[in-house]
């Protein structure tokens, strides 16, 4: 299938809603790891969303070029290419986009799929999210409204985050203390500004004790049930259940039963990135590891081409990846629910 539309995007949000599920967002860094990604979803028959982050669009871009528009227009270009040769929907997403970055990043990026809109092709990226954690509560919500009429108006979706992930990703840091829990004045706060719909659509990542990075079972206190006070009390006040579309950052460690629980009170997207890190680099060191004689040219001699071709230990990695991703769908249970 082609990338989805905004209409199908939509209604595979909706999908998810409806019955319970939600979407792995994998982040990507190189066509590898977009192919590794499509593959998973594709042998789960589900739906997926595959992301850019600011730091793997610059890498994408080159190693000398370190140019964050030129990788991401490349890998999202590359995605609609060959995403038409899978069975399932694919979404494309740049992640967390702090405000340093905006006008470099998710603005120029906005206008790209704007001009498309206007010639009346669809958006080269699907949705975009804006990064608000690292400043105070009324400025996010006031960029997240300047932001949501430029995706409205070039038919996508914005991602917000109200509250703070800990931890690190791409250079960015977080405590981890008391600010990682979304309150709900906070989420009162939010459709006061950006409504439910009414503006254009938007998800939001409201935190529940979330860290970005890698930690062994236990050392995160995720509180899902924070979603659930803030979903009750938005809901009772507008008269809509489950008002929010919400998304589930830094997840690497969950419990099957926590991520259960968050998908229950609204959660839509979760986002996967160190799990699946390694899942296409273990594979890599395994090859490397098994075949050093092969790979390596030692004592004089010529190695084995077929050792060192990175397609032979690239295909290891985009495997291991692709199953990694699977799991999550699994996990998810949007395994099998590809929308037609």
């Amino acid at each position: 299938m082609p990338i989805a539309t905004p209409e199908k995007y939509a209604e595979m949000l909706d999908a998810a809603k409806a019955g319970s599920f939600a979407f792995p967002a994998i982040n990507i860094t190189s066509s590898q790891s977009l192919n590794a990604a499509m593959a998973g979803f594709a042998e789960a028959g589900s739906d997926g969303i595959i992301q850019v982050s600011t730091g793997g669009a610059e890498y994408a871009s080159g190693p000398t070029i370190k140019h964050m528009v030129t990788g991401a227009v490349a890998l999202a270009e590359y995605a609609h290419v060959v995403a038409k040769n899978y069975p399932v929907n694919i979404v494309v997403h740049t992640d967390h986009c702090q405000k340093e970055k905006l006008d470099t990043y998710v603005k120029p990026l906005i206008a790209i799929s704007q001009e498309r809109v206007d010639r009346g092709l669809e958006p080269l990226f699907q949705s975009h999210m804006w990064d608000g954690s690292a400043v105070p509560m009324e400025e996010n919500l006031q960029i997240a409204d300047e932001l949501l009429a430029l995706t409205s108006k070039a038919r996508q979706i914005l991602e917000i985050e109200v509250g703070v992930v800990g931890g690190e990703e791409d250079g960015v840091k977080a405590e981890i203390n008391d600010k990682l829990y979304t309150t709900v004045e906070d989420g009162l706060r939010t459709v006061e500004v950006l409504g439910l719909g009414e503006k254009g659509r938007y998800i939001t990542a409201l935190t529940f004790g979330n860290v970005h990075g890698v930690y062994k079972p236990g050392s995160v206190k995720l509180r899902p049930g924070v979603l659930k006070e803030i979903q009750d009390a938005v809901g009772a006040k507008y008269g809509r259940e489950k008002p929010f579309d919400l998304v589930f950052h830094g997840g690497s460690g969950s419990t099957p039963q926590e991520i259960s629980d968050a998908v229950d009170y609204g959660v839509i997207k979760m986002n996967v990135d160190t799990d699946t890190q390694y899942a296409f680099s273990r594979p890599v060191a395994g090859w490397m590891l098994a075949n050093y004689d092969g790979v390596l040219k030692i004592d004089g001699e010529v190695g084995n081409k077929k050792m060192y071709d990175p397609r032979a230990w690239g295909k290891a990695a985009e495997a291991g990846m692709a199953a990694r991703v699977i799991e999550a769908c699994e996990n998810l249970r949007s395994a099998g629910k590809t929308i037609g």
